[in-house]
């Protein structure tokens, strides 16, 4: 949560100071990164709501719960930021490219991307500060292939490109006032789509694999099934389905038993599962069957 409101607050800030910008200075990189700024604001909200939705209780109709409900707004995300953010900027990029305009109140464009490359930069920070307490020794980019935490990988990404963004915004500007030709302007809003573009395909591929049913992490699922494994009277793991339901686990065991009556199978059982949930407190639902084979 903490991670959206900062990126929420810099993209707004930043978003408004770009407005101002483009239409005093006519720039076409800088209109491509207000509209990426304020697409990047409405992802933020997408994200709020969705893990609203999340917290939903199970009903009939839903009995596992809404979850998964945080994947669907972040796929929505990645879609936005594809059309909204990307293609515009690509469509402005090659329309100012067709009908070149010059440049107006450069420095002023210059002060606002410096201003928004600080913002996004402390953005960042705070996200990656969240990122370093889940990935562990991983690097950044197999944490980013192996999360099931779609909101922290959507942030990440959107971080990320909004600051290499920037870059290219800047470049292009300063480009185009130091050689005096505008086209460098419009193939910095084409840059910019580029990104845009790249980074929503690499969101999007990450959470469909969610929103298909993911299991739990690798190293989690190592780690619970070791624990079964130990727990008294379970003789041997036969089977372990697990799938990620937003920020919650749906588990499901099939274990053989060492127990001579029915009484001792079920407390043996019943021990088992009191054990894991305590363990592992992101487990919402725990599914436990003994049997002999698989």
């Amino acid at each position: 949560m903490r991670t959206i409101l900062y990126a929420l607050g810099a993209n707004l800030a930043i978003a408004a100071a770009k407005t101002a910008a483009a239409i005093a200075t006519g720039s076409s990189a800088m209109l491509a990164e207000a509209i990426h700024s304020y697409a990047d604001s409405g992802n933020q909200g997408l994200l709020l709501w969705g893990m609203r939705q999340a917290k939903r209780p199970p009903s009939p109709d839903y009995p596992l719960g809404w979850g998964k409900a945080v994947f669907f707004w972040s796929f929505i995300v990645a879609l936005v930021l594809f059309s909204l953010g990307g293609l515009f900027s690509l469509y402005e990029g090659w329309h100012k490219l067709a009908h070149p305009e010059p440049i107006r109140f450069a420095w002023v464009a210059v002060g606002i991307l410096v201003f928004g490359l600080i913002a996004e930069t402390i953005s960042l920070r705070a996200c990656l500060h969240e990122v370093n307490k889940v990935r562990g020794e991983r690097s950044l980019w197999r944490w980013f292939r192996e999360s099931r935490q779609s909101e922290l990988v959507v942030i990440l990404g959107e971080d990320l490109a909004a600051l290499l963004g920037l870059a290219l915004a800047l470049l292009a500007v300063l480009a185009t006032m130091f050689t005096g030709n505008p086209a460098w302007d419009a193939l910095g809003s084409m840059s910019i789509g580029a990104v845009l573009i790249v980074v929503a395909v690499g969101i999007g591929i990450e959470i469909k694999a969610l929103l298909i049913g993911q299991s739990a992490e690798h190293a989690t699922e190592a780690r619970l099934r070791q624990f079964l494994q130990q727990q008294a009277g379970v003789e041997k793991i036969l089977r372990l389905i697990t799938l990620q339901l937003g920020t919650s686990l749906m588990v499901a065991v099939k274990a053989r038993m060492a127990a001579e009556s029915a009484a001792e199978l079920i407390d043996a059982i019943n021990r088992a599962e009191a054990a894991t949930r305590a363990e592992f407190p992101e487990i919402q639902w725990l599914f436990f069957e003994p049997d002999v084979t698989d």
